[in-house]
């Protein structure tokens, strides 16, 4: 078996059980890797001169097909249901040995990589994929050992990708063709069937959800996170159309990470050594770091050129929504690296509500940061996704659902007992959604006001005002704010029908409330104290 390119020489693939491939190419450098996807069909370069690849069928994760298997490690302690489906044991070792099978013969792509900048929890990552743009986004997702480091290598984790290999649910027990599975005890996760380069960053995010807070008592969060100039900490939590991305990007602040990141005793740490970005209306205007970060080395995925040139028309969704870029973090300009720093002085909480009856900006008790991180509330408006026509609350537990092994109340009461720890850190809920009235009646908040709140609780001038207390859900929000009207901080004061700001707040807390009853049996006592109080209409 021919193997090529720098690796620890105690180390083959035929330890994975890989013996007959055709070749297997070990840390090629990503110019060897964009010219062996080019010559192989799998993408062109756009004039930017980055990677262009089409991921094929799958465009974004398959989370109905994303399993773990079910031992005794992770018996009593996975939290099974909608979120991590069960596979068996013997199944996975079948499936492992018939897509081995499956890269006999072909080439494969071998990168030695890591998670997580604190090098107290440095989690070593061996990526084998059947395509070469998949070893680009590893290269650039992940952290890179220096080339001394990988002739040294030893495994923690190994991940095989291969996207052309369709499983047969009769055989295998998987869902459909196409499948994700994480095996905590084998420290292996296997991908087949799709090409989407997120369900390996993801499937590492989901080992270290389990791996920190079940074994190191450390908080695993699906957040971004920057400094100050003076060394202070924020992160930002937030779904999809809160402002995470453009919040936390402060040409004044360093980025420590854009996505996930660990809160140990003493540090917050990326796990990543890049940034997956979103594409879609993309311009130089609206996120200059990141439109700044596609160039030779960065991997695009689905995008569309205007006819006839290899020019990137990022307003072109025919493919998907979901156009992704991926890079290294040092090609954003502020980056801080090793991207580790100490703990948080300011937690924000982003919420798009589109109900326009929270506050522009609240701060949080602990018991109240446990619960809202727990809910991980915001609101889809119409134009986010295809049928939504008006208002849809939406939840997702510690505002990352999909990538929790463990239950949501292990992540709250871990996030309770550090803020426990650390009296001085500020938790904040910021409602970057509607005021004056719901969707269709009110504004959508001014990103010039929201910018100058968070400026406000980082430099902590919101520590000097004075605070009032919004009704049901309880929340204290500052009666004034360096160069915001006064009049926007209590939501209900912009509203002209106040009536109908009661009935509406009463209506989004009934909402909480029934979210929270599949975790309430679990949850503690100043978690549930924290709950908004529905009022009882007569």
């Amino acid at each position: 078996m021919n193997e090529y390119g720098l690796r620890n020489p105690n180390f083959s693939v035929a330890d994975l059980g890989l013996k007959n491939v055709s070749a297997a190419y070990w840390n090629l450098s990503v110019a060897e890797l964009v010219e062996e996807a080019i010559l192989k069909g799998e993408g062109e370069l756009s004039d930017f001169g980055a990677l262009v690849v089409d991921t094929g069928e799958f465009k974004g994760r398959s989370p109905k097909d994303k399993f773990v298997v079910c031992d005794s490690e992770t018996e009593n302690s996975v939290w099974w249901g909608d979120v991590n489906f069960k596979f068996d044991s013997a199944k996975f070792d079948a499936l492992y040995n018939r897509v081995t099978a499956y890269l006999s013969g072909k080439e494969i792509y071998v990168r030695d990589c890591y998670a997580c900048a604190d090098p107290r929890y440095r989690l070593n990552i061996r990526v084998v994929t059947d395509s070469p743009y998949q070893s680009i986004f590893a290269n650039n997702l992940f952290l890179r050992p220096t080339p001394e480091e990988i002739t040294k290598a030893e495994k923690d984790w190994t991940i095989v990708a291969a996207s052309g290999f369709y499983a047969d649910p009769a055989i295998d027990g998987t869902r459909q063709h196409n499948f994700a599975i994480v095996n905590f005890t084998k420290k292996i996760i296997l991908i087949g069937g799709t090409g989407y380069t997120g369900e390996i960053k993801k499937g590492i995010f989901s080992v270290l959800n389990y791996v920190l807070p079940h074994h190191k008592n450390v908080l695993s969060m699906h957040c971004s996170a920057n400094i100050g100039k003076d060394g202070d900490t924020a992160i930002f939590f937030g779904l999809s159309g809160t402002g995470k991305t453009t919040l936390s990007a402060d040409p004044n602040r360093g980025l420590i990470g854009d996505d996930e990141h660990g809160w140990s005793d003493n540090t917050v740490f990326n796990f990543e050594g890049g940034c997956y970005a979103k594409c879609v209306n993309l311009s130089a205007e609206k996120e200059p770091q990141i439109y700044n970060a596609i160039r030779f080395g960065s991997l695009l995925e689905n995008i569309e050129f205007y006819e006839g040139t290899t020019k990137v028309d990022f307003d072109n969704i025919s493919k998907t929504e979901n156009t992704r870029v991926a890079y290294p973090i040092n090609f954003i300009d502020n980056a801080v690296e090793p991207s580790v720093a100490g703990v948080p002085k300011n937690i924000f909480f982003l919420t798009c509500d589109a109900f326009g009856v929270l506050p522009p900006i609240s701060r949080l008790t602990t018991g109240q940061a446990m619960y809202h991180f727990i809910s991980g509330y915001t609101a889809k408006v119409a134009g986010t996704e295809v049928g939504i026509t008006e208002p849809v609350t939406t939840f997702s537990a510690c505002f990352g659902k999909a990538f929790l092994p463990l239950h949501p109340t292990k992540y709250a009461e871990l996030l309770g007992k550090k803020l426990d720890e650390n009296k001085n850190i500020r938790v904040w809920l910021v409602n970057t959604g509607w005021s004056g009235g719901s969707y269709g009646v009110g504004s959508r908040m001014k990103l010039s006001y929201t910018r100058a709140m968070i400026t406000a609780a980082l430099n902590g001038e919101l520590d000097k005002v004075d605070y009032e207390t919004l009704p049901v859900f309880g929340l204290n929000f500052p009666t004034s704010c360096p160069n915001v009207p006064a009049e926007i901080l209590n939501p209900k004061s912009t509203w002209a029908d106040k009536t109908s700001y009661d009935t509406k707040i009463a209506d989004l807390a009934s909402k909480f409330v029934k979210n929270f009853e599949q975790y309430a049996s679990k949850a503690n006592n100043e978690i549930m104290a924290a709950a908004p109080k529905v009022p009882v209409v007569a």
